[in-house]
């Protein structure tokens, strides 16, 4: 208790001196339920309450302008109509629309939006994209933030925020908060560890290398009573505070926490804009929802890998580029323009989203050996698929996927496009129709770049939180 005690006066005294530099204001959090199936969806209000910790976040920069995710929050003046803060998101309920159970039931999520504090009443929207990709108001909300009914007062913090990477006041820096789940208080330094571990991975892969002085990063764990997360397909069952399990909507190696309330509640207690929960297993598996969170299992050999592709998602709202492995959502019968930065449905060759990046005389599309790659991956598929109903030990699944990405290297080597920006098609879990810009990248398979399209997009978002690194001055320093 003592040490808890410490550790959070510390983390007090960091807060303060970061928060306060600037009179911030308070983070408002509205709880809704997302509910409907494959053809409706509606909203309903749950609460309004006022976090613990202020605004994390530079209110010089309120405004979203890059054009990402299923979703839009926007926060306008009642009376005036005068939009205040905007941030684009995609959602769980979204996801899981475009699987077969979605056409057959009805569920309801529980989603969150959060924002500075006005200092008047305000209408709250949110917007989902339509047939012509566009955002249109799908749910509008009058709030009053000094209402009666909204909450003000919380629960004490179950536990500490550490800090493991603080380079200056939150207001001026990306918030990273790295959340554990299924660890027991017994391995609360191995959390920590973990954290610490994977977040340097983090900031080993451009374009995070060259802006690590631009995040914050922060630890959090409330302990449980058993080691490890659901497993359901496996007959394991583990009772943990964020809900965090594996086969999420069928998919074996699909992590996520369907209890956003539980997240909440919990994250609400460090300075925050992204989230990445750590599960203490050692099966493959994980998963990333763009401004929502993501997920990595902390023990499997490819954790770095993991933790880097899901923030991907999360952070940049990055499409996958695979297209070989099985995924839960049913394939659409269209093909509209991809909102996601790096894949696109090459409707319009000389206006490619990325064609500054394109050299002359690249093809379009570019040529790759598909046909070759693909048999290959068949046969994978088939042995992965194998492993995983004879429950084999993970150390198998390990050497299989080393076996894997050697033999695509393999492939790829001699090939005359191989370091190429084109259009490449196979992408987006889709083998024709859409088309990703690289041959390969961390997006695509598990190797260790972003090509040059997909760190755009993260420094797009960097950009949006910490400003323009070539606009910054020399930021105070805190270890």
């Amino acid at each position: 208790m003592l040490r808890f005690i410490s550790r959070l006066c510390a983390v007090a005294s960091l807060l303060a001196a970061g928060l306060a530099q600037a009179a911030q204001p308070a983070t408002v959090r509205v709880d809704y339920s997302h509910s409907g199936n494959a053809l409706s969806d509606s909203y309903a209000l749950e609460q309004v309450l006022i976090e613990p910790l202020p605004w994390p976040g530079d209110t010089r920069r309120s405004l979203d302008n890059t054009n990402r995710g299923q979703n839009r929050v926007e926060v306008v003046d009642a009376k005036t109509g005068d939009l205040i803060y905007s941030r684009d998101f995609s959602t769980i309920f979204g996801e899981w629309r475009t699987t077969e159970e979605a056409s057959k039931i009805s569920r309801s999520f529980q989603e969150s939006v959060r924002f500075p504090k006005p200092d008047r009443p305000v209408r709250v929207r949110i917007l989902k994209r339509d047939e012509r990709n566009a955002f249109s108001v799908a749910w509008s909300v009058e709030i009053d933030t000094d209402a009666p009914e909204v909450v003000r007062k919380q629960a004490p913090a179950p536990a500490a925020p550490i800090p493991i990477h603080v380079k200056g006041p939150s207001a001026q820096k990306v918030d990273l908060l790295i959340m554990g789940d299924g660890y027991t208080q017994g391995e609360m330094k191995k959390f920590e560890a973990d954290a610490r571990r994977l977040s340097q991975h983090l900031f080993s892969v451009s374009p995070f290398k060259e802006r690590a002085d631009d995040f914050n990063v922060w630890a959090l764990a409330v302990p449980t009573s058993e080691s490890g997360v659901s497993r359901p397909s496996t007959g394991m069952h583990r009772a943990s505070k964020l809900g965090t399990r594996y086969d999420i909507f069928g998919s074996e190696r699909y992590v996520l926490t369907l209890d956003n309330r539980a997240l909440r509640e919990i994250a609400q207690h460090a300075p925050y804009e992204f989230i990445e929960i750590l599960v203490n297993n050692e099966t493959y598996g994980g998963g990333g929802i763009f401004g929502q969170f993501s997920t990595a299992a902390a023990g499997n050999e490819w954790a770095p890998y993991l933790f880097v592709h899901e923030f991907g998602h999360h952070f940049a709202g990055l499409a996958d580029e695979y297209y070989t492995s099985p995924v839960a959502y049913a394939a659409s019968g269209t093909r509209m323009e991809p909102w996601e930065p790096n894949a696109t449905a090459l409707r319009d060759p000389a206006n490619l989203k990325w064609k500054r990046h394109l050299k002359a005389g690249t093809p379009l599309p570019t040529p790759w050996p598909k046909a070759e790659y693909e048999e290959a991956s068949r046969a994978y598929q088939k042995r992965r698929a194998a492993l995983r109903a004879g429950n084999r030990p993970e150390s198998e699944m390990n050497a299989l996927f080393r076996e894997d990405l050697a033999a695509t290297r393999a492939l790829f080597a001699k090939q005359p496009h191989r370091h190429a920006v084109g259009a490449f098609e196979g992408a987006n879990y889709e083998a024709t129709g859409y088309y990703r810009p690289a041959m390969q990248c961390i997006m695509f398979d598990r190797s260790e770049a972003f090509c040059p399209v997909c760190q755009d997009g993260i420094v797009e978002i960097i950009d949006l939180y910490a400003g323009p690194a070539r606009l910054k001055g020399a930021d105070s320093t805190q270890q």
